[in-house]
């Protein structure tokens, strides 16, 4: 599982593919509509996205009556100005509040504080400015600078070439390759740093994206795919328990876990799903863990495949892959997926058992993780 050993990290480290917006592989072309050739008559939603995929509509999010935002936010802001009280004798109560979803105004502070960014940043005082003075790493940059434009470019933080937006992305980014040399850049890491910087300055988004990196994920970015790999045999063997129809489909296509759920889970869902529902996924991810990732990537199998009638339209592999990168949206709706994560019947202690035999049988497989 992703808390074990180094692993790995998506193999598309300054190769000729890239990601692009809809998580492909494509040419490295612009959108002739964005990076800074936006029209002015664009719509922008609520989250900043002026079109494209995740543009928000209405019927995908849910609408809070004003006071309940407000009493939401006195609640959160008493939680942060006392948080390491809040943290040491109630976690259980902050778990609740972020399963209910942060309220918009708060979410990159508590972000910060969820993650122990905060402390990051507090211990090292003047880290972040002296890795931003330092010229960094000529091919790391390289590969870095061609990368900025294809990171939610419908957004109007990053749609302008050269922008504020990703001139802080190449900060932060340029900064983790300091930070870890000898990880150095993953592309995945380029999406969740621009959540972040959504959100907060990109000093706390360094940290964050540090704290992610090295303890919610760790492997994930490192040349190798060991720790994906092995996250996806967890995420099957706990299907097999979730939906066992889903589980036999997919054996009897063949299609390894690493084909659908890679981007999933190294881009925390940062390119699957509606804006809504990322948001609340993270603010779930980032209190409770990895453990968010599998229940996510288990309800979209489950929902997508769990049947014999859904299975009609994906008889065969290429049919099946397709409608796993493109789920349908009322399994990605804000509401019912949030609820279908939390009434999930896979415990912790499911994860985690899952996760020791299937780390026995990597290693007699394939031998110690790397």
């Amino acid at each position: 599982m992703a808390k074990t050993e180094q692993g790995n990290g998506l193999e598309m480290r300054g190769g000729p593919q890239k990601l692009t917006e809809n998580g492909n592989a494509g040419s490295s072309a612009p959108d002739p509509e964005v990076n800074g050739n936006v029209t002015e008559d664009k719509q922008v939603d609520k989250y900043g996205f002026i079109g494209g995929a995740q543009q928000t509509s209405g019927e995908l999010t849910e609408k809070l009556p004003i006071e309940v935002l407000r009493q939401r936010e006195a609640k959160w802001l008493e939680m942060l100005n006392s948080w390491d009280k809040w943290m040491a004798k109630n976690h259980k109560k902050i778990k609740e509040r972020c399963q209910k979803g942060i309220p918009p105004s708060l979410r990159g502070r508590a972000w910060l504080y969820l993650t122990g960014g905060k402390v990051k940043r507090e211990q090292n005082k003047g880290k972040f400015e002296e890795l931003d003075n330092k010229p960094g790493d000529p091919n790391w940059v390289d590969v870095i600078e061609r990368d900025l434009h294809r990171q939610f470019p419908f957004h109007e933080m990053f749609a302008a070439r050269g922008g504020h937006g990703q001139q802080d992305l190449f900060r932060v980014l340029k900064a983790y390759t300091l930070h870890r040399p000898e990880e150095g850049y993953c592309q995945a890491q380029a999406p969740i740093a621009a959540v972040l910087l959504m959100h907060m300055p990109a000093e706390d988004a360094f940290w964050v994206l540090v704290q992610i990196c090295e303890k919610y994920l760790p492997g994930y970015y490192s040349k190798e795919l060991e720790a994906i790999q092995l996250d996806g045999e967890i995420l099957n063997a706990l299907l097999r328990k979730v939906s066992p129809v889903a589980h036999r489909h997919l054996k009897n296509q063949k299609l390894d876990p690493i084909l659908y759920m890679t981007e999933w889970f190294m881009c925390a869902f940062s390119r699957t799903l509606p804006w809504a529902a990322v948001l609340r996924v993270w603010d779930m991810f980032l209190c409770e863990g990895v453990k968010i990732l599998f229940r996510v990537g288990l309800v979209l199998l489950k929902c997508t495949l769990g049947s014999q009638e859904k299975l009609k339209a994906c008889q065969g592999f290429y049919e099946t892959l397709e409608l796993l990168r493109t789920i349908k949206p009322q399994y990605m709706n804000e509401g019912f997926l949030v609820h279908e994560i939390i009434e999930l019947s896979v415990s912790e202690k499911d994860i985690e058992k899952e996760h020791l035999a299937q780390l026995r049988r990597w290693k007699e497989n394939h031998g110690e993780l790397t």
